[in-house]
């Protein structure tokens, strides 16, 4: 049930936070669609603080928006949660039902498809992923419904390739595991997926090649990153973290607000916004 005043509440939890773009983005798509009555905030919230949080919700509560280390954490908490999201045992979405139930979701992944769709790459025969953290796992998930061969992914352990082994076992995807060292041959790749931290992919900016396929940067803040300009500068087709941070938004607003189709476009505007006064 919602509060009676007609107020409903959303936000995004994770530490730390204070950086997060989501409140900009959740704010432009309630102005957009004349939710006056709705809040987005932030809330710095550890792995240690995540049950009592959540406990503490009063009826008034519409959705969480959840970043790391909570996207697991979240999971024991929750009534239900998608396929997607058991996919990948993430969860970056809840929505609290009108029965007081708490649904989970995996938004990320979806997201991923949609914001390649918006670049024109419906399918690939192949692709690379270089890093394998979570966010490599989500991209993985991605890749099974339009890579139509092997992911490559790039890595620094063992035990990190065997994990991709898993998830590809898991999520049906040809995975193999290639070291980190190689990894300028990702970059021939028809679609490269950098799921690595800022300034992890710099180095291989000079390999990239005469004339590459499509980019996906995960990262949106610094940009672009080295790769990703001289990717473009090779008139190859760049996909950015922020494609993906806008994406996966719209599909939360979506399920938080249930009003379809989100305001993809106002969303987009106010992440550049965001990200612009930063720089200055």
């Amino acid at each position: 049930m919602a509060s009676t005043d007609g107020r409903r509440r959303a936000a995004v939890l994770g530490s730390p936070i204070a950086h997060s773009l989501s409140p900009a983005l959740h704010r432009a798509a309630y102005a957009e669609l004349g939710l006056d009555t709705w809040s987005y905030d932030r809330f710095d919230v550890d792995e240690a603080g995540l049950a009592g949080f959540v406990e503490g919700l009063d009826s008034s509560w519409a959705g969480l928006s959840l970043t790391m280390p909570l996207k697991r954490a979240i999971i024991p908490l929750l009534d239900e949660i998608s396929e997607t999201a058991a996919s990948v045992e993430a969860v970056n979405t809840v929505v609290f039902t009108e029965d007081g139930r708490r649904v989970g979701d995996n938004t990320d992944i979806p997201g991923m498809i949609a914001a390649l769709h918006e670049r024109g790459v419906e399918k690939v025969e192949s692709a690379a992923v270089l890093g394998a953290g979570a966010t490599a796992s989500s991209a993985v998930a991605a890749l099974a419904a339009i890579c139509t061969g092997p992911v490559t992914v790039y890595v620094r352990s063992r035990e990190r390739g065997d994990e991709m082994r898993g998830w590809g076992d898991r999520l049906g995807v040809d995975v193999r595991v290639a070291d980190w060292a190689s990894a300028e041959q990702a970059l021939r790749a028809p679609l490269v997926i950098a799921t690595t931290p800022a300034g992890t992919t710099d180095a291989l900016a000079d390999a990239v090649p005469a004339a590459p396929g499509t980019l996906f940067d995960v990262l949106y803040e610094p940009w672009p990153t080295a790769l990703a300009a001289r990717w473009s500068a090779a008139e190859g087709t760049v996909v950015a973290g922020l494609d993906l941070l806008v994406h996966q938004a719209v599909l939360q607003v979506e399920q938080m607000t249930g009003r379809s189709p989100g305001p993809l476009a106002a969303m987009r505007a106010a992440g550049e916004e965001a990200l612009a006064a930063r720089e200055h």
